[in-house]
């Protein structure tokens, strides 16, 4: 049986930067990067939208009972 194991995040993030820049140069992977930071900062301000609306009670009990 084999026993998968997940890289370092500090050494996947390296490695995965060299390799854009190798496929893609410099200026295309800083441009593909920014192009995540601002998918993340809408995925934080929809996180937070639902939070406003949640029903913490209700949430709980959906998730906590058996």
């Amino acid at each position: 049986m084999t026993t998968l194991r997940y890289m370092d995040e500090d050494v996947l993030i390296k490695k995965t930067i060299e390799l854009l820049i190798e496929e893609l140069g410099p200026v295309e992977t800083i441009r593909f990067t920014n192009l995540l930071k601002g998918k993340r900062m809408d995925s934080v301000k929809r996180h937070r939208e639902w939070q406003k609306m949640l029903d913490k009670k209700e949430f709980f009990d959906e998730i906590f009972t058996d």
